[in-house]
């Protein structure tokens, strides 16, 4: 087996190598893609096997897919522009022969009015017409979107627009872990994963950073425009700032809750929750 993982200079994506490693693929089977192969040396000393590629870049996609068994293809990070990008990533697949295509999507990306998900449905649509075979992660918010703020937290509480959604959140290495179980079992082609951990509100957030830290975090609720004007006070480019808030009006609609029941599956075991997230970043 073989196994191309992109995207492996981000955090999903080592993430999902280093799982791979740990059940025992075999390094020399492991093909690491990444735009800053600099980036992935200590991999490569271990014996995966390095390849640069850009999305954008048609050729080096082809190059880096060659050979391929199956294909764990994180989704680019660059809103806006990965329609076309991951359009360069199927037909390269479809002209390799990939045996098995796995796609980190965003929950409910087929019928999501999240500015976040528009893309994710094109690219699922575009796989589906592709006559590869394929399994669909559609992978909600990552707890380290929040973890990642806990100074700021304290300093400032939490703003939103979430309302009192529930936002069903899981780390990066439940997601790497639940991709690395679906790449080296059966049973997966054709399936669609929605993945998330056990939900919680952001005042919920609130609470527990607040037990946690011995502050009182609160949380503020804002409409829409008003927290987008706060992200871009706060240095965010205006239609990322958009498309962040964006995505707090889904969340406070369910856009971004599923049950846990599928991660719990994959993983083999509850998600690490929330509290137990706090706790390690802390």
């Amino acid at each position: 087996m073989s196994v191309v993982v992109t995207g492996a200079t981000g955090h999903l994506g080592r993430l999902i190598v280093e799982s791979l490693l740990r059940r025992g693929v075999p390094a020399a089977q492991i093909v690491a893609v990444g735009r800053d192969v600099s980036r992935l040396t200590d991999l490569a000393e271990r014996g995966v096997e390095v390849r640069a590629a850009d999305y954008t870049d048609p050729d080096s996609v082809r190059t880096a897919l060659a050979d391929a068994e199956k294909l764990m293809f994180v989704s680019g990070s660059e809103v806006g522009q990965r329609a076309a990008q991951h359009r360069n990533v199927i037909t390269a697949a479809r002209q390799a022969g990939v045996g098995l295509v796995v796609y980190t999507s965003i929950a409910h990306a087929d019928t999501s009015d999240l500015l976040l998900a528009a893309e994710h449905r094109v690219t699922e649509e575009e796989l589906h017409a592709s006559g590869l075979p394929y399994v669909l992660l559609r992978n909600s918010w990552y707890l380290e979107n929040y973890t990642g703020q806990l100074p700021g937290y304290l300093a400032h509480g939490i703003a939103g627009s979430a309302g009192d959604g529930r936002v069903s959140a899981a780390t990066r290495a439940d997601y790497a872990e639940a991709a690395a179980e679906v790449l080296t079992t059966d049973g997966h082609t054709g399936r669609v994963y929605e993945l998330g951990g056990e939900a919680f509100t952001l005042t919920e957030l609130a609470a527990e950073v607040s037990h946690q830290s011995g502050h009182d975090v609160r949380y503020t609720d804002l409409p829409v425009p008003a927290y987008t004007e706060l992200l871009v006070s706060a240095g965010l480019p205006e239609a990322y700032a958009a498309t962040l808030a964006d995505a707090d009006r889904g969340l406070a609609q369910g856009a971004l809750y599923v049950p846990v029941d599928d991660l719990e599956t994959l993983l083999g075991r509850r998600p690490t929750s929330l509290a137990e997230a706090i706790r390690a970043a802390r």
